[in-house]
Order: C-alpha cells, then sequence, then structure tokens
C-alpha cells in the first residue's frame, strides 16, 4: 500500500515538473545588446555598398625591370618619397663591368680616329700638289694614281674608324641606360606602404605581390562595389557617407569623383557567411577629406549613397 502510494505522488511530482519545464521554456532570455552600434543611415532611401579606402590616384604596385639579387633598399615602411628618388638597387656589377671596359676602350678610338684623320689630311695634300703638276714629265700619272688610291684607302678606314667609334658610343649608351634601370625609383611622389623585398632576396618579375606598395596618403578615396542588380538605383553625383568597421558613430563625408563604367568580379569580401564571391560589381569612386581620426588604407567601409539626390 505503502509503495503504490509513494509511486502515485512520484508521477504526480513528475508532471508538475515537466508543466514547469514547458512553461519555463516559454521565455526566451533577452538577446544582449551588440557590441558595436550599427551604422546609421542618414538618407530615405538609400544604395548600401562595401567600400575600401585607397590612397588617391590607387596605389602604385612597384616591380623590378628585370630578375635580379637586391643589393640595396633605400626606403622602409612610411618613408615619404618623391618622384625619381631610389627605392631598391639590383645586383649590377657585371654591368658596371662592361661600362668600364667600353668606356677605357674609348679613349683609344678617338685617338686612333685622330690619327688616321691627320694622315688622311697629309695624302689629299700629296695628291693635290701632285695633280697641281702640270708637267707630265716631272710626275707620272702612276703616281698620281697609287696617291689617290693610298687616300682613298685612308679615307675608307676613317669611315669605317668612326663608324666603330659610334657604335661603341651606343653601346655604352644602351649599357648605362641597362645599368640606370637597375636603380628603380619612384614613378611619383608618394608614402610607401608596404615593402616586401629585403636585401639579399632575388627579386622576379612576374610575382602576385607587389615588391614595395606606394600610394598618396595626404588624400584618399573610397572604392564602393555595388551588386550589378543594383547599379541602375546610382545616380552619378549622389552625395554619400561611410563608416568605419567599428567606429560607426563618426560618419565619413563623401564627395562624388567617377563611376568606372564596367562590371567587375568582387574583389573586397566582407567576410559575411552569407556573402557570394561571384557577385559582379560596379565601382563608384568618392573622394574625402581626411578625418581628425586615424584612418589606413585598405580599411573596409559601410558606404550609403543618396538615391534622391539630384545632382544637378
Amino acid at each position: 500500500m505503502m509503495f503504490r502510494r509513494l509511486s502515485v505522488w512520484l508521477a504526480f511530482a513528475g508532471v508538475l515538473l515537466t508543466i514547469a519545464t514547458l512553461w519555463g521554456a516559454r521565455d526566451k532570455p533577452v538577446a544582449p545588446p551588440p557590441m558595436e552600434r550599427p551604422p546609421h543611415n542618414p538618407y530615405l532611401s538609400t544604395v548600401a555598398a562595401a567600400g575600401i579606402i585607397e590612397a588617391a590616384n590607387e596605389n602604385v604596385r612597384i616591380a623590378p625591370p628585370v630578375s635580379g639579387l637586391v643589393t640595396k633598399v633605400h626606403v622602409k615602411v612610411a618613408s615619404h618619397v618623391q618622384k625619381g628618388d631610389p627605392l631598391f638597387q639590383l645586383d649590377d656589377r657585371e654591368l658596371r663591368a662592361q661600362l668600364q671596359t667600353q668606356t677605357d676602350s674609348l679613349p683609344s678610338a678617338a685617338a686612333r680616329i685622330a690619327e688616321q684623320d691627320i694622315r688622311l689630311r697629309d695624302l689629299q695634300e700629296q695628291l693635290r700638289r701632285l695633280q697641281s703638276v702640270k708637267d707630265r714629265r716631272a710626275v707620272s700619272e702612276d703616281d698620281v694614281q697609287r696617291k689617290w688610291h693610298e687616300a682613298e684607302v685612308a679615307k675608307r678606314a676613317l669611315i669605317r674608324s668612326r663608324a666603330d667609334l659610334r657604335l661603341a658610343q651606343t653601346q655604352r649608351d644602351e649599357v648605362q641606360a641597362n645599368l640606370d634601370r637597375l636603380t628603380v625609383q619612384a614613378p611619383r611622389a608618394g608614402t610607401i606602404l608596404q615593402v616586401n623585398i629585403r636585401e639579399g632576396e632575388y627579386a622576379t618579375v612576374n610575382t602576385n605581390e607587389p615588391l614595395l606598395l606606394l600610394g598618396d596618403i595626404e588624400t584618399f578615396q573610397v572604392r564602393a562595389d555595388i551588386d550589378e542588380v543594383n547599379a541602375p538605383l546610382v545616380v552619378p553625383g549622389s552625395p554619400a557617407v561611410a563608416y568605419l568597421k567599428g567606429r560607426t558613430e563618426q560618419a565619413i563625408s563623401l564627395t562624388f569623383d567617377r563611376i568606372e563604367p564596367y562590371i567587375v568580379p568582387k574583389r573586397s569580401l566582407t567576410g559575411d557567411n552569407s556573402e557570394r564571391v561571384d557577385t559582379r560589381v560596379l565601382q563608384i569612386i568618392y573622394q574625402f577629406e581626411k578625418p581628425t581620426f586615424p584612418i589606413y588604407v585598405g580599411q573596409q567601409v559601410d558606404v550609403f549613397i543618396d538615391r534622391e539626390a539630384n545632382p544637378e
């Protein structure tokens, strides 16, 4: 009898526990607030885009003119350079040896030409004197012809020597030009953003990673990627704002610069799980003034473009 009563109470307690559990499952915990406030869209109607900050006029990927050993790197990250400043030096010992050999041979070639020129003038003077004699009994025709032949031979030798000298000078200038190419110079003023080469490493022409990355970080631009589906919604000249990732409380005002009228595969990935990597995008370039807070080339931004703006 006691066992039956205990079984009934246990069954009743199990029912109560099940009801309490089911009732408690109805109350869902309140989601915690986001760690960072989402960016604020200031426009009533907008086109959203993912963008990336670039240096003005885009970055320059510095590559070597030829493959070779790097003997000197003249710059480091954050170095400011002017157009024509040396960036890095490739091994030039072989070309310097050729240049020295050709340079040393030029004075002797010039001296030989000077001697041949003097001899030619002397022979021509002798020929002129022989031809000026009217009495053929004093000077035979064979003597005149022989002297004329000697002068012609000397003249042709002088012409060949001068041609050889010009060729040697051209070869020297070519070696000098190739030598100058081994000192890679800055194509324009800017700041070194990346240095991916060290002294002693071998630089190759065909490489995916640039040896140096050069950009103008005094002025910036944003390259916004608009999904091709939304491309017709964008009005050229529309204003826009951008927010840095992790700094959504401060908007960056953007000024329209241009639309690149060619749909390209998307390269600037946001990392979103729902993102399609096969998306094709229209790229719009916006300029902006450097803000008071720090920004860096390569940072991703959220861009909001006004759809209802009338640029005119």
